[in-house]
């Protein structure tokens, strides 16, 4: 539960991101990069196509990312 809330807030931080500037990535804190829990939450977007890695700890939402997570805030609004 914890994780889908983590998961949840860091597509909201990402997509309001995207909005303003599709091609800027984000740096996660050191404090998620070191996290277990985190890395395999990232690793699980990237293979999911959601998210594009830089370098580690280095993200941003793709266009097939963004569109999932709109879609998906559609359905539940």
């Amino acid at each position: 539960m914890q994780l889908e809330l983590i998961q949840t807030e860091l597509l909201d931080t990402l997509a309001g991101c995207y909005e303003q500037n599709p091609e800027q990535f984000l740096t996660l804190p050191k404090q998620t990069v070191d996290s277990s829990t985190a890395r395999v939450m990232v690793a699980e977007l990237r293979n999911e196509g959601i998210v594009e890695e830089q370098v580690r700890g280095v993200i941003r939402l793709t266009p097939r990312g963004y569109s999932v997570f709109r879609n998906s805030r559609l359905r539940s609004a």
